[in-house]
């Protein structure tokens, strides 16, 4: 998939002190893709757009939360 014409955002949970950051592009056709915003250049995951609801549903609904 072409990512040129992706507009990224951050996440609101991502920290300005160059911590863990993430970006997210939901502009592209059929898809969403997420990055990390320190290596912009390097590897991107891509979900069907329902796939990408389901996991920030699971988020959100406490699913992957760890257990300690």
């Amino acid at each position: 998939m072409d990512l040129s014409v992706a507009v990224w955002r951050k996440s609101s949970l991502s920290a300005d002190d160059g911590g863990q950051c993430v970006e997210v592009a939901s502009n592209l056709p059929g898809a969403v893709a997420v990055r990390d915003s320190k290596d912009p250049d390097g590897p991107n995951l891509l979900f069907t757009p329902g796939e990408w609801r389901s996991f920030v549903g699971g988020i959100k609904s406490g699913k992957f939360d760890r257990l300690v």
